[in-house]
This record gives C-alpha cells, structure tokens and sequence, in this order.
C-alpha cells in the first residue's frame, strides 16, 4: 500500500512538472493566451517561410543566407520590436501545423488572407494587395478561362490558389481530370509550362511576375481573366493577439516613415506596399 502511495504522488508530481515546464512555450490551446512580454523575454522570434519562394523569402544562390521582401520586412518589425529575428525554412503544405505546434510563431511568406485559413490562424492588417493570374505560353490558343476546359492547369501544392480554383467548380470541372496540377513551387510548375507538360498556370500575380522576369517575360503571357483578388498578411496563433497588435503596430509605422517602400522599391522597383 505504501509503494502503491509513492508512485501514484511520483506520478502527480511528474504531471505537475510537466504542465510547468509546458508554461514556458508558448500555449497553443484556446483557452491559453501569449503575453508580449514572453516573446521579450525569450528573446526570439522564429519565422516560417518556404524556401523556394522568391522574392518573398528564398536562399541566396551566391552567399547561401535566406533573403527576400518578406524576410526583411520582418527582419525591420523585429529590429523595433527590440526581439531576435530566426528564420525557419518548412514546408508549405504543413505551414499551420508547424505554426500551432510552436515550431514557428510567424508565417511570413506571401500568406495570403482567406477564410479557411482564418479558422485556424489569426493575421495581421493587409499589407499587399494580390491577384490570382492565370499565365499560358506566348504562343497558346487559350485566351480566356472558358479555354481552359481540357487543359492542364498547375499550381503550388498548399497554396491559396487551390481555394480560389475550387470557388469556381465550374471552371475546375473542365480542367484535364478535373482538378488541378500540384508541384512543390511555383518554378517548378512554370518550367512545366516552359516545357509544354502542362497548358496553364495559376497563381500569385506578385510571384509569377518576378519569375516570368527571370525566366524570360516573352516567353509567357498573363491573361485578363483571374481566379479574384486577395490579400497578403502575417499568420499567427489565435492566442497571440498582443503580438498581432504590435506588428500592426509598427507596420502601420514603416509605412509611415517611409522604410516599407524602400524594401518594396528594392524587390519590385516600385512601392506595392498598401
């Protein structure tokens, strides 16, 4: 009886330090809510991007460091923050879950706003504005999205514009096997579409512009049509909202002071900062 006593108090006192040690990560639960005084005095923030996704956040194929729009944008709201900027590469298909599991606390990564997403994370205030463009060959035939009936049409694997397509059932009924092509990144699918494996391409206007640069604009063609418009955020935890407000916070600052346009002019020669 007295062992059967000591073991059952090993075990509650094991619970207890579990839950203890538990309190000093960052909760996940609904009922659990962040301060912005831990973020501070743990002194890092990490943030999840897709590698692959230029100019938003990539690996610098020179110096092999991670760069991008996004990455500085949120290397400057991290400066005033006064907190530790670490830098996460994960995988796009998995990005809520490795955020509510801790392994992030940001997904910064041309995220666009929409309402699946909003019901497992919070954002942040707009700060781009973004279209779903569909991009065909130079030379193709299809010339609208009624000509995309029998084509192949491929996209990013997690992205938004999965939704987009899928709003429009329709439209993705006539596509080849109805339903569309998923490669890991955007380059991936364009060089299908270079090759002629596939016959379209829809996704982030912002992105697909900076690629078709990069890979030769003659050879491609946006058409007028689109899958909507949608916006750009930052995606945090639903118990997070002290650290919402003051990224808004500063956002709100930069472009006031001028510095979010000098890192918009510096990755798109323009300021698309909204």
């Amino acid at each position: 009886m007295k062992k059967k006593f000591v073991f059952i108090l090993f075990g509650m006192l094991l619970c207890i330090g579990l839950t203890a040690c538990g309190n000093n990560t960052a909760g996940t639960s609904d009922n659990d809510h962040v301060s912005l005084d831990f973020y501070k005095q743990r002194g890092y923030l990490t943030l999840g991007f897709d590698q692959e996704f230029e100019p938003m956040g990539f690996v610098d194929g020179k110096s092999g460091e991670y760069i991008g729009f996004d990455i500085d944008m949120a290397t400057e709201v991290m400066k005033r923050m006064g907190i530790e900027l670490r830098l996460q590469p994960i995988s796009w298909d998995i990005k809520e879950s490795e955020l509510n599991r801790g392994k992030i606390d940001f997904i910064w990564n041309g995220y666009s706003i929409t309402e699946e997403r909003k019901e497992k994370v919070d954002f942040s205030n707009p700060y781009l504005n973004n279209t779903q463009a569909i991009v065909v060959l130079a030379d193709s035939d299809i010339q609208s999205k009624a000509d995309l009936a029998g084509k192949e049409v491929g996209t990013q694997g997690g992205s938004s514009t999965i939704e987009a397509v899928e709003a429009e059932p329709e439209v993705l009924a006539s596509f080849k096997n109805s339903s569309l092509v998923l490669m890991p990144t955007f380059p991936d699918i364009l060089r299908d579409l270079e090759n002629n494996r596939i016959d379209a391409v829809v996704g982030d206007i912002v992105l697909l512009r900076y690629y078709i640069d990069k890979m030769g604009a003659e050879k491609f063609r946006i058409l007028e049509d689109n899958f909507g418009s949608e916006e750009y955020g930052v995606g945090m935890r639903k118990t997070d909202s002290e650290l919402i407000a003051e990224v808004n916070r500063i956002m709100e600052e930069m472009k006031a002071d001028g510095t979010a346009t000098q890192i918009s002019e510096k990755w798109f020669g323009e300021n698309i900062v909204k």
